[in-house]
């Protein structure tokens, strides 16, 4: 007698094919050529001559369930009902017949949703999770990307840069800003004020010094109180040791400042 099937298990990464556009499923790895005839439209053309157009549209990483409806009526209403995320959060839309995709563009567009990212533009910022998450950054990073594509929203739109431009930001460099080491980054950029009056109340000392990355918080005495310094020279003003201890406040309404660097975490950018 036959064994009973294995219950599939619910974890770990689904099949993708199920999900698939049919005519994707039907052309898996036999794909002849693409061209992009617009930016944020790209066109396949497979060995037994079927067609399919990817329209990609932006989004923010962060979506309420209102939005994510949104963009699902819009694919259902005006594509094949298919869609994915990128690992750069824009939305990809297949659809089969090139008269799908000036219907559903101008209802992403009139829905507030930028057609683009394919090609030489600058597609849409990645981005770490932020102060919606984690307690320990001195950057929020989604609010950082937030304001930059509002300055560079049409080159989103536009194919006009000599190649692809792919931008991340990240709200401190010892945890999530490891997939930032050769991209643009977004680093905070002061040393936390240290309240020495509090220090001694508040803060565990030896789990501050430990929790620094890169060793550049170190005991001291002021006014006769235990309390705690920093070496500038070493700080990478993550803003780690904020959490375990309040009175080392790494933000300032007036000198908190964010830097831009090329190059990522392990640019130039202190160097002379």
């Amino acid at each position: 007698m036959a064994e009973a099937p294995r219950m599939p298990i619910e974890s770990g990464c689904p099949d993708p094919i199920q999900y698939m556009h049919p005519t994707m499923r039907r052309n898996y790895g036999q794909w002849a050529y693409h061209d992009r005839p617009r930016p944020g439209v790209l066109h396949h053309t497979s060995k037994h001559n079927e067609e399919i157009w990817t329209v990609r549209a932006g989004t923010q990483r962060q979506m309420d369930v209102y939005t994510i409806k949104k963009l699902c009526d819009i694919s259902d209403e005006f594509g094949d009902g298919f869609m994915r995320f990128t690992i750069r959060s824009n939305i990809e839309f297949m659809v089969d017949a090139e008269s799908k995709v000036e219907p559903l563009i101008k209802a992403l567009q009139d829905a507030g949703f930028p057609v683009g990212g394919t090609g030489p533009t600058v597609s849409m910022i990645s981005h770490t999770q932020g102060w919606l998450h984690c307690d320990i950054p001195g950057t929020d990073a989604s609010g950082v990307v937030k304001a930059l594509m509002d300055d560079i929203y049409e080159e989103f739109q536009k194919s006009e840069m000599p190649n692809r431009v792919h931008m991340t930001t990240s709200c401190c460099q010892i945890n999530c800003g490891g997939h930032g080491d050769i991209a643009i980054n977004i680093q905070h950029t002061k040393p936390p004020k240290i309240n020495h009056d509090l220090v001694a109340n508040v803060c565990e000392r030896p789990t501050v010094v430990a929790r620094c990355p890169v060793a550049a918080i170190r005991p001291a005495m002021v006014n006769g109180k235990p309390t705690l310094e920093v070496d500038e020279k070493k700080c990478i003003c993550c803003g780690a040791c904020f959490p375990p201890c309040p009175p080392m406040q790494i933000n300032d309404p007036e000198h908190s400042k964010i830097a831009i660097w090329i190059g990522g975490k392990h640019s130039n950018a202190r160097s002379k």
